[in-house]
């Protein structure tokens, strides 16, 4: 066996301060020195106790030491495990040692429970068994708070470094007023380019008041140069509005043409669709078919709502001018005869809203009767009073765009008696249903049955809110969110049958024209009376 302490792996140095590993367990060996002989504990036995380990610990208390032991022989069992700093003895078989480093304070406590056998000798004087624990000392626990308060002032030293990285910088310092920096103050104003930084100086210049009389008509030139910006950003203003207008233009032009395209997709769509192509198809085929028709209608729709919106826009930006114009023009001569007009239309609306809201009490006494009749129902009239209340929330968005359309005089009077005409005979051809009126005493209409009657109240909100129309996809897309029996052909030619109310148009040049319907009952109402 070699003299030292070689075949000890937990006493090698770099292991510090973790614990050996659980599964690995450590073989203590006999540890021969010069002057002595370290024999290992019964592996058997538990393992000796030891104390909680202080903060910073590099000092061990080493007791069971023999009483002939000397410095020397602490020196050359312990040095082993570490550089010594210091070594205190006492007379009673004890010691503390303090190493340089905390890691070695872990290959001392491993020879904790050996027994120490000086030279051949069996004397009791020369034999003990060692016991190393940790010792607490107040120059380690010194130097464990000033390295802990470095530690921190070099983490605080950190964050600010990073924190003035992060740190917009500060503007430049503004200088004094003087002679020479008004006249170089002035000469940059006068400049577009440096013109903001010098507008800045001279605002702080007369917010920190060095305006006085001798220096007056200086401050007075440097405003003048000021104000003869304005022109120039007035015109860099206009030419901005300009390229955004032009922006606006070709953007329009060019969701024109993508909406085209995107109706031509669809109408292929809708061509093999048809009978005498969608035979051929496979079933996958026509499942991919569809849901491909029904993506390209969606984005179709949301393209023709979104190009709708900007001409809306466009529209309503002419109306204001229009109207703004209109103010100017007629002055102050017109605001006593509006005020009364407002007042009349006033009143006007508030008896059209009671009239209403006496036919929706009908509709309800109505819809009451025909419960208490037939407790039972069935599919029929289940279906009407679906549009029974599909009819009361179009009176709903009709009572309200009129109500809207207060300050457009004629426009609102006529809307407003077109609505309590569609409603009052929405309501007797209802209620003439109900009580079982043959079909043969009414009198001939286009509108054939009160499912038309319907449609043709929720198609008037829909296309009075629409201006510029909308085509007959639209509109059926519209419907058949309420229906979904509702078909194109049917909705064409009840549109056809009412000229008065609707009229159709063609919008468009080239492949982007379509035709578009739009509501035309406030000209119909007065060439029918």
């Amino acid at each position: 066996m070699m003299t030292g302490i070689t075949p000890m792996n937990p006493m090698m140095q770099g292991l510090g301060m973790m614990p050996p590993p659980m599964e690995m367990p450590i073989i203590k060996e006999i540890i021969h020195c010069k002057t002595c002989t370290l024999f290992p504990p019964n592996p058997n036995l538990p393992p000796p106790a030891i104390r909680e380990r202080p903060p910073g610990c590099k000092t061990v208390f080493v007791g069971g030491l023999p009483e002939n032991a000397t410095e020397q022989l602490i020196v050359e069992i312990f040095g082993q495990c570490g550089e010594i700093i210091a070594i205190r003895k006492s007379k009673k078989n004890f010691c503390h040692i303090r190493f340089a480093e905390e890691f070695t304070v872990d290959k001392a406590l491993f020879l904790s429970g050996y027994r120490i056998r000086l030279g051949s000798s069996t004397d009791k004087k020369d034999t003990g068994r060692l016991h190393v624990d940790f010792a607490q000392a107040r120059d380690d626990l010194y130097e464990w708070e000033c390295r802990q308060r470095m530690l921190a002032r070099e983490e605080r030293h950190r964050r600010k470094i990073e924190e003035d990285l992060l740190r917009p910088p500060s503007p430049p310092p503004i200088v004094h007023y003087s002679d020479h920096e008004c006249s170089q103050l002035g000469d940059k104003i006068k400049d577009d380019g440096s013109f903001p930084d010098a507008v800045r100086v001279l605002l702080t210049w007369v917010e920190r008041g060095e305006v006085n009389r001798r220096n007056a008509n200086n401050f007075y030139s440097m405003i003048q140069s000021s104000n003869s910006h304005i022109r120039r950003l007035l015109g860099e203003k206009s030419t901005h509005e300009k390229e955004m207008e032009e922006a606006k233009e070709k953007f329009k032009t060019a969701l024109s043409g993508i909406l085209g395209q995107f109706e031509q997709i669809v109408s292929v769509f809708q061509a093999a669709s048809k009978q005498k192509a969608w035979d051929h198809f496979s079933k996958a085929q026509r499942k991919n078919l569809d849901v491909w028709r029904k993506q390209a209608e969606e984005i179709r729709n949301m393209h023709n709502e979104q190009l709708m919106g900007i001409r809306r826009e466009e529209e309503m930006e002419m109306s204001d001018d229009d109207m703004e114009s209109s103010h100017l023009a007629d002055g102050k001569d017109l605001e006593d005869p509006g005020v009364s007009q407002v007042e009349t239309l006033k009143e006007e609306n508030d008896s059209l809203r009671c009239q209403l809201d006496a036919y929706r009490n009908e509709v309800e006494l109505l819809k009451q009767e025909q419960g208490k009749n037939q407790p039972i129902r069935s599919e029929e009239d289940t279906t009407h009073s679906q549009q029974l209340s599909f009819l009361q929330q179009a009176l709903q968005g009709m009572q309200k765009v009129g109500h809207e359309h207060t300050c457009t005089h004629a426009q609102a009077r006529t809307f407003s008696d077109h609505c309590v005409c569609a409603t009052a005979s929405s309501v007797v051809s209802c209620s003439q249903e109900k009580e079982g009126v043959p079909e043969k005493n009414l009198p001939h209409s286009p509108v054939q049955s009160e499912r038309e009657a319907l449609l043709v109240g929720i198609i008037s909100t829909f296309l009075h809110v629409h201006p510029f129309g909308a085509s007959i996809e639209y509109i059926c897309s519209y419907l058949q969110r309420l229906d979904t029996k509702i078909n194109t052909g049917e909705v064409e030619s009840l549109l056809s049958r009412l000229p008065c109310t609707f009229r159709q148009e063609l919008s468009g040049v080239g492949a982007s024209l379509e035709k578009r319907w739009s509501f035309c009952g406030f000209e119909g109402i007065r060439s029918t009376s």
